[in-house]
C-alpha cells in the first residue's frame, strides 16, 4: 500500500535532509541543557547576583521545560507536527537570541523560561517524525542516529561553553544558537510536508493547571528558601501553601475524573511504571545537581580557566556513549534489572570517590569520576526506559513517556536547588565552627604554624586568613552535596526490586528511546 512516505516529494526523497535538519534541532537542545553551567561564574558576575540566584538561569529552563512537555503530544494531534516543530525552533531560537541580550537576572531567567517552553517539543517530535519518514525495518538505524545526537549535545556543551565564555563572553554560549536554529527551522519549513492534525481530542486544563503549579510552586520554595529564611519567611509559606493544595487537587481531580483526566490511572495501577517513574527522579537529582556543582566548584574554588572548566566536565559525557555502547552487547544476554543495578552501583561509585576531593588536588580525579560516572547512567538511561515501559498498555504509552520525561526534569530542577541551598547553608555553618579555632590562644594560629599571608595582628593577614577559612568551608559543604547524592544513589536501590522482568525487551526502538 502506497504511503505518504512512498511519494515523490515525500520523506523518501528527502529522509537524510529531513533527519539532518531535525537532528540539528535536537542536538541545539541538548547542548543548552549543559552549555551554560560553565558560564554561571561569569553570568553571576555581570549581573552582579549570588550563587543561589543564578541558579535560577537552570532551574527555570529545566522547570519550563519539565511543565510544557506533556502538552506535546496534544498540540501536535491539534496542529500538526510540521507547525508545532516550526514554532517550537524558532521560538527556541529567538529565546536564545534574547537571553544573549539579557541586562538583568530577571530578563535572564524570563528568557530561559521561554528557551524551555519552546525547547521541551523538540525532542519527542524528533524523534516521532524520524519513525514516521522511515519504514519499520529502519527504524533501529534511525533511533541511532537521533540517539547520537541526543548524547553529543550535553557531551560538546560544557567545552564549547567555556571555549566561547573564555575567548568571547558568556554570551555567545546562547548566540551560538542562532545559526543552528535558523538552518533547522529553513529545513523542516522545506523538507518536512505538513501533516492534517490526526485527532481533536479534549484536554484536562484543570489538570495541567493544578500539576503547573504545583510544580512552579515547589520550585520558587527550593530556589528562594535559603534567600528567605525558609518557613521564616510569608512568601515561602504562601508558596508551599499553594504547592500543597495545587498538587491535592490534582491527586482529587486525577481519582475522580475517569480515563479523561490529565494522568491516566492506567499508569499508577502498573508497579513497572510507578517504580521506573520514581526511579528517574531520583536518578535526576545527583544527575543534574553534579552538572551544576563540578564547574562552579573548579573556577570558585580551584581557580581553573572558564575553558579548563568545559573541557574537564565533558569526559563525563564521553562516558555515557560508552556505557550506551557496552549495554548493547548485553542486552538479551543480562537481566534488565541487573543491567540497571550495575550502572547505579558505578554511579554510586563515582560520587563516593567525589566525596575525597580536595583543594590539593589535580585534574585526574575529576576527569575519571565524571567517566566514571557518565559510565554507569549510560548503564541506566536506556534500559530504566525498556523496563519502565515494557508492561504498560501501548494506549497509555505515549502518555506514560511523558510523565517519564517530565519526573525526570523535576527530579532535575529539585536537586539543583537541593544541592545550591545546602552549599550556602553548610558553607556558613562550617566557616563559623573554623573560626571558632582561629584565635591567638590556639597554638597552630600562631608562627610557625601560620605563615605569611596570613596574620591575625594585621588587617592584610586577617582577610587573606578569612579568605582561607572561607575556601575550606566551601569545599566542606561541596563534599556534603556530594555525600548526599551517594544517599539518594542508595535509596534509590530499592525500588529497582518492584521492577517486573520485561517481557518485550525486544520491542521497537520507540520504546527504548522515550
Amino acid at each position: 500500500m502506497r504511503t505518504a512516505a512512498d511519494t515523490p516529494a515525500g520523506p523518501r526523497v528527502n529522509r537524510g535532509a529531513i533527519t539532518a535538519s531535525i537532528t540539528l534541532a535536537t542536538f541545539m537542545q541538548g547542548v543548552d541543557t549543559t552549555i551554560a553551567n560553565v558560564a554561571l561564574p561569569h553570568m553571576q558576575g555581570s549581573f552582579s547576583c549570588s550563587q543561589d540566584q543564578i541558579a535560577w538561569a537552570v532551574t527555570s529552563y529545566i522547570v519550563a521545560a519539565a511543565i510544557t512537555t506533556p502538552l506535546t503530544g496534544w498540540l501536535a494531534g491539534r496542529l500538526g507536527i510540521k507547525r508545532v516543530f516550526l514554532v517550537s525552533v524558532i521560538g527556541f531560537t529567538i529565546a536564545s537570541a534574547l537571553c544573549g541580550a539579557a541586562a538583568s537576572l530577571f530578563q535572564i531567567v524570563a528568557y530561559r523560561l521561554l528557551q524551555g517552553v519552546c525547547g521541551a517539543a523538540l525532542v519527542p517530535l524528533s524523534q516521532a517524525t524520524l519513525l514516521h519518514i522511515n519504514p519499520p525495518e529502519r527504524h533501529a538505524k534511525a533511533m541511532a542516529v537521533w540517539g547520537m545526537g541526543v548524547i553529543l549535545g550535553p557531551i560538546i556543551g560544557p567545552a564549547l561553553g567555556g571555549w566561547l565564555t573564555d575567548d568571547y563572553s558568556w554570551r555567545w554560549v546562547f548566540y551560538i544558537n542562532l545559526p543552528a536554529g535558523i538552518l533547522a527551522a529553513v529545513g523542516i519549513a522545506i523538507f518536512i510536508h505538513d501533516n492534517r492534525p490526526a485527532q481533536k481530542e479534549g484536554f484536562d486544563w484543570f489538570g495541567f493547571t493544578t500539576l503547573s503549579f504545583a510544580i512552579g510552586a515547589l520550585q520558587m520554595l527550593l530556589d528562594r528558601g535559603e534567600l528567605k529564611d525558609w518557613f521564616g519567611s510569608m512568601e515561602i509559606c504562601v508558596e508551599a501553601i499553594i504547592a500543597a493544595l495545587a498538587l491535592y487537587l490534582f491527586i482529587v481531580h486525577t481519582a475522580t475524573a475517569g480515563e479523561r483526566s490529565f494522568l491516566n490511572r492506567a499508569l499508577l495501577r502498573d508497579s513497572n511504571c510507578v517504580a521506573g517513574t520514581l526511579l528517574m527522579f531520583l536518578i535526576g537529582i545527583p544527575l543534574y545537581g553534579t552538572m551544576t556543582l563540578l564547574p562552579t566548584m573548579m573556577q570558585s574554588l580551584m581557580n581553573y580557566p572558564v575553558i579548563t572548566a568545559g573541557f574537564i566536565t565533558a569526559p563525563r559525557g564521553v562516558g555515557t556513549m560508552l556505557g550506551m555502547i557496552v549495554v548493547t552487547r548485553l542486552v538479551g544476554r543480562i537481566d534488565v534489572r541487573l543491567i540497571i543495578f550495575i550502572g547505579m552501583a558505578i554511579s554510586a561509585l563515582s560520587l563516593w570517590q567525589m566525596t575525597g576531593f580536595s583543594l590539593q588536588m589535580g585534574m585526574g580525579p575529576l576527569i575519571t569520576t565524571g567517566l566514571l560516572q557518565g559510565f554507569g547512567l549510560g548503564f541506566v538511561f536506556t534500559q530504566l526506559s525498556v523496563a519502565t515501559f515494557s508492561t504498560l498498555p501501548r494506549s497509555v504509552l505515549t502518555q506514560g513517556s511523558a510523565m517519564f520525561s517530565l519526573m525526570r526534569n523535576i527530579g532535575g530542577s529539585v536537586g539543583i536547588s537541593i544541592v545550591e541551598a545546602l552549599l550556602v547553608q553548610n558553607t556558613q555553618i562550617v566557616h563559623a565552627t573554623l573560626s571558632e579555632h582561629v584565635r591567638p590562644d590556639n597554638p597552630l594560629a600562631r608562627a610557625p604554624y601560620l605563615a605569611a599571608p596570613y596574620s591575625l595582628t594585621n588587617v592584610n593577614g586577617i582577610a587573606a586568613l578569612n579568605r582561607e577559612v572561607t575556601r575550606q568551608a566551601q569545599m566542606i559543604a561541596y563534599i556534603d552535596d556530594f555525600h548526599l547524592m551517594v544517599i539518594i544513589m542508595l535509596v534509590a536501590s530499592p525500588f529497582l526490586l518492584l521492577l517486573r522482568r520485561p517481557r518485550r525487551a525486544a520491542d521497537g526502538p520507540a520504546v527504548a528511546m522515550d
